[in-house]
């Protein structure tokens, strides 16, 4: 700790300094980002091979699945490393790229969020339209969005984040580079520059709520119209889900990154990062999956032996190729 200014990278604190609890912490990141990576590429492998599972929904379904793939990789076999390592050291060029990824995989998760929220919209509310407004063409082009929206979202947060000069020793008392820890790191809190890339950042994020809430006010106002009991269950299983993710992500990232810098150190803000961070993406695929039955007999087709063994025939017959 004494030579870490004399280094170019930074020390993460983590959740411990005792050696069992860090042993404990590696193996319960370890299972957990094993869960979520089996299921999200489940729901990948699901919604590219099953022709049922073609539509607009589960093709934003499958990119929001790949986002939570990459998004939980960001950060956590980096966090399992460096515990059963013993060494909470990462490089500056390892932090830059932290930083990169993580806010452009964030911006692109709100951002897809919002265009599943549409999607439902207007296959509820405006169903004579659907194939029109959401067509083949209009998905791409909404998902090629999404990834550029999250690029850029990255790009500028690391340019400006790492463009503030740091003082003193560069310890991070989270799991991973967090950019409202670092800021704590500014010399004289010289982080203008970064406070105003946040709040473009925010107003955007606060556009994408905004366009959520209003799409889903006008889907439980026209499925409280629909006489169908039966209906109105199928609806809100594949709606409730989508809701349910879009609250939990958003509360969670909002309260961290709009609370003000500050000098002390809260073990709330590891709990708060996980929750954000570590969380969502192991719990969509269960979300999702056991709400929707589409994709349960999907998975049931993929997992069976005879589906299996013709998988397998024809990935023969493409590498002899």
């Amino acid at each position: 700790m004494a030579n870490l200014t004399s280094m170019s990278g930074f020390l993460l604190m983590g959740f411990s300094d005792h050696r069992e609890l860090q042993i404990l912490h590696a193996l319960l990141f370890l299972v957990t980002y094993l869960l979520a990576l089996t299921g999200n590429l489940l729901i990948i492998t699901v919604t590219s091979l099953d022709h049922h599972l073609q539509s607009p929904m589960y093709y934003f379904l499958k990119h929001l699945s790949l986002l939570d793939l990459c998004f939980i990789s960001v950060t956590v076999p980096q966090s399992i490393t460096n515990s059963l390592m013993n060494n909470g050291y990462i490089s500056y060029v390892q932090c830059i790229l932290q930083v990169f990824f993580f806010i452009a995989l964030a911006s692109s998760e709100v951002a897809i969020l919002t265009v599943m929220s549409y999607d439902r919209y207007v296959s509820i509310c405006r169903p004579l339209q659907y194939e029109t407004i959401m067509n083949p063409c209009i998905c791409r082009y909404a998902v090629t969005a999404v990834w550029l929206a999250g690029g850029l979202s990255g790009l500028m947060h690391t340019a400006v984040n790492f463009s503030i000069p740091l003082c003193g020793e560069r310890v991070i008392h989270q799991f991973f580079c967090d950019v409202p820890q670092m800021l704590k790191l500014a010399c004289s809190h010289e982080f203008i520059n970064e406070i105003a890339v946040a709040a473009f950042t925010t107003s955007a994020a606060f556009i994408c709520l905004v366009s959520i809430v209003l799409s889903y006010v006008h889907i439980f106002s026209t499925v409280l119209r629909i006489p169908s009991a039966e209906g109105r269950t199928k609806v809100f299983a594949t709606c409730l889900p989508h809701l349910f993710v879009v609250t939990f992500f958003l509360s969670t990232a909002g309260f961290e990154f709009l609370q003000p810098p500050s000098d002390s150190q809260s073990a709330m803000d590891i709990m708060l990062s996980i929750f954000y961070t570590v969380i969502p993406p192991t719990l969509k695929p269960v979300i999702y999956s056991l709400r929707n039955e589409a994709i349960k007999a999907a998975l049931k087709k993929v997992l069976s032996k005879g589906e299996f063994a013709q998988r397998k025939m024809y990935l023969k017959t493409i590498f002899k190729f």
